[in-house]
C-alpha cells in the first residue's frame, strides 16, 4: 500500500471520532492495569472503528498503565499500518481475525488477571460459580498454548472465536480473551471472569476445610469499641 493510499484511508475516519475511540483505548487499558489485571508492557485491547475495515489498537512495548493516546495505531485486518513510525502490537492477526468471523465483536481485551491465568497454567478453565459470571459469561474457552503472536496461535483463537456464542476465552499459561460490542462491555467481561476465578479458588479453599480447621475467634470481650 502506497503511502498515498494509508493517508486517504486514514483520513477517512473522522479525526473527532478517532480522538474518542483513542481516548476510550487509553482509559480501560489504564483500568485494566491499576486493577492488577496486567503487568509491565503485556496486554493488547483493541476496537473496530465504525463503519470502516480498520481497528485501533495499542502499540507494541508500551505499558498499559502509562498509555496516552500516542501509544495507539490505526491499522487495517490485514494489518497494514495507516500511521508511520507506529508499531502495532505482535498479537494484532488474531484480533484482527475475531473481527472478520465476528461481526458482532466491536471490542477485544487480553489481559493476564492472576486467578484466570492460574486456571490457564493449570490447563483448566474455571466454573461458573456465582450468577453474574454465569449471565455476563456463559461459558469460558481455552486455547492451547502456542507461541504468542504466531500465525498458529491465531489460527487457533480464530477458530475457538467463530463460535458466535463465545464471549471470553483462557489462553492456556498465558492470559485471557475477552469481545464485546463495544470496549467497556468486553473489559467487563475479563472483570467477571477474573472475579469468578477468585471466588472459585476461595470457595475451593474454604470448602477444604475441616470444621475444626475453621477459624476461631478468641470471644472480644468488648465487640463494640472499634465502633466509636
Amino acid at each position: 500500500m502506497s503511502e498515498e493510499d494509508r493517508s486517504s484511508r486514514l483520513a477517512s475516519v473522522e479525526p473527532s471520532v478517532l480522538r474518542l475511540l483513542r481516548e476510550e483505548l487509553v482509559a480501560i487499558s489504564r483500568r485494566g492495569y491499576e486493577r492488577g489485571l496486567v503487568t509491565g508492557v503485556s496486554g493488547n485491547n483493541s476496537l473496530r472503528i465504525p463503519g470502516t475495515d480498520l481497528l485501533l489498537i495499542k502499540t507494541t512495548g508500551c505499558c498499559q498503565g502509562d498509555m496516552d493516546t500516542a501509544d495507539t495505531v490505526v491499522i487495517s485486518m490485514e494489518g497494514e499500518v495507516l500511521e508511520a513510525g507506529k508499531v502495532p502490537s505482535k498479537e494484532w492477526r488474531w484480533h484482527s481475525r475475531i473481527y472478520r468471523v465476528r461481526p458482532d465483536v466491536g471490542a477485544v481485551v487480553h489481559l493476564h488477571p492472576p486467578y484466570s491465568v492460574a486456571f490457564a497454567v493449570a490447563n483448566r478453565v474455571p466454573p461458573l460459580v456465582h450468577g453474574a459470571a454465569r449471565g455476563h459469561l456463559r461459558s469460558v474457552g481455552l486455547v492451547d498454548l502456542l507461541p504468542a503472536g504466531s500465525p498458529e496461535l491465531a489460527d487457533r483463537i480464530t477458530e475457538m472465536f467463530s463460535d458466535g456464542e463465545l464471549r471470553v476465552a483462557l489462553m492456556r499459561e498465558h492470559g485471557t480473551i475477552s469481545v464485546g460490542p463495544d470496549l467497556r462491555t468486553a473489559y467487563f467481561r475479563t472483570e467477571y471472569l477474573e472475579d469468578d476465578a477468585k471466588v472459585a479458588i476461595l470457595a475451593a479453599q474454604v470448602s477444604a476445610m475441616s470444621p475444626d480447621e475453621h477459624i476461631h475467634l478468641a470471644g472480644d470481650p468488648s465487640p463494640l469499641a472499634d465502633a466509636g
